[in-house]
C-alpha cells in the first residue's frame, strides 16, 4: 500500500467514526432527558455529521474514483465500514450515552490534535476545525459524567455499569494496523502508543472526579477496522440507508 492510499483509507475511517456517532446521537432527538440536553445532543450530532462530510470529501478527492460523500455514506455495505465498535454501540440510557462519549471523545481529541499538526495540509485543516468542536463535546460529556457519578446512589451505579460494559471496546482505539503506522511515519500522524498513555491519564482524572473506578484491562473486543461489527450496527445501517436503498438516486 502506498502512502497516498494509506492516507485515503485513514480519512475514510475518520469519516466512518464521525458518521456513525452522528447517527447514534441523532436517534436521541425527541428522546432526551430534558429539552436543553436534547438540543445540545442534536447539535453535537450535526457537528459529527459535518466532520464526516469533510473527511469523506477529502478522501474521495484523493481517491479520484468519482465517488462522493453520499455514495460513501449510503451505498456501502456493512463490511465496508471501518469505524470503531465503540461508536456504534446503542445509546441505552442517558448514562450509557455519556460514558460512550467520554471514552471516545477523550481519544478523538488527542487524535485530532496530532492530525492538526500532520504534514498533509488538507487533513490538518479539517482536524483543526473539528478539534474546536470536540473540545466542547468532551467538556460537556465530562461534566455530565461527574454529575452522574458523584450524584445519587442510583446514578452512580448506572454509570459504573456503563463504564464496565463499554470498557472492552476501548482497546481497539489504540490497536493500530499498517495504515495507522504509515499515517504516523509518512505524514507525522498520531502516535497511538503515546496517545494511549495520555488517554488513560485524562480519563482517569475525569473518573476520579466522578468517584468512579477505572476498570481493569482484560479481554478487548475489536474488528471494526476490518469491517467486523457488532449486531446493533446492522440495524443502525439499515435505518440510515433506507431512503437511498428504497429510492436509488432520489433527490429533493
Amino acid at each position: 500500500m502506498t502512502n497516498h492510499q494509506a492516507l485515503t483509507k485513514y480519512l475514510f475511517r475518520l469519516g466512518d467514526n464521525a458518521l456513525i456517532l452522528a447517527q447514534r446521537l441523532g436517534e436521541l432527538v425527541a428522546n432526551g432527558p430534558e429539552l436543553e440536553e436534547e438540543l445540545a445532543t442534536a447539535n453535537f450530532a450535526l457537528d459529527y455529521l459535518g466532520q464526516a462530510r469533510m473527511f469523506y470529501a477529502r478522501a474521495c478527492e484523493l481517491e479520484g474514483a468519482g465517488r462522493d460523500e453520499d455514495e460513501i455514506a449510503f451505498l456501502r455495505g456493512e463490511r465496508e465500514f471501518e469505524n470503531f465498535l465503540l461508536v456504534e454501540q446503542p445509546n441505552g440510557h442517558f448514562g450509557d450515552t455519556i460514558v460512550r462519549q467520554v471514552l471516545f471523545d477523550s481519544f478523538y481529541i488527542l487524535q485530532l490534535e496530532a492530525l492538526a499538526a500532520c504534514s498533509d495540509p488538507g487533513t490538518a485543516e479539517i482536524a483543526a476545525r473539528a478539534q474546536k468542536e470536540i473540545q466542547y463535546h468532551l467538556r460537556h460529556a465530562a461534566h455530565w459524567l461527574v454529575r452522574l457519578g458523584d450524584g445519587t446512589q442510583e446514578s452512580h451505579a448506572r454509570v459504573a455499569d456503563s463504564l464496565q460494559n463499554f470498557w472492552r471496546y476501548t482497546g481497539e482505539l489504540f490497536d493500530g494496523d499498517g495504515i495507522d503506522d504509515l499515517m504516523h511515519s509518512a505524514f507525522d500522524g498520531p502516535d497511538l502508543q503515546r496517545i494511549a498513555g495520555t488517554w488513560h491519564d485524562n480519563v482517569g482524572k475525569i473518573l476520579q472526579q466522578a468517584t468512579l473506578q477505572m476498570p481493569e484491562d482484560q479481554w478487548m473486543d475489536g474488528g471494526g477496522r476490518e469491517g467486523r461489527h457488532t449486531e446493533p450496527f446492522g440495524y443502525l445501517l439499515a435505518e440510515m440507508q433506507y431512503m437511498q436503498r428504497a429510492f436509488p438516486g432520489a433527490s429533493w
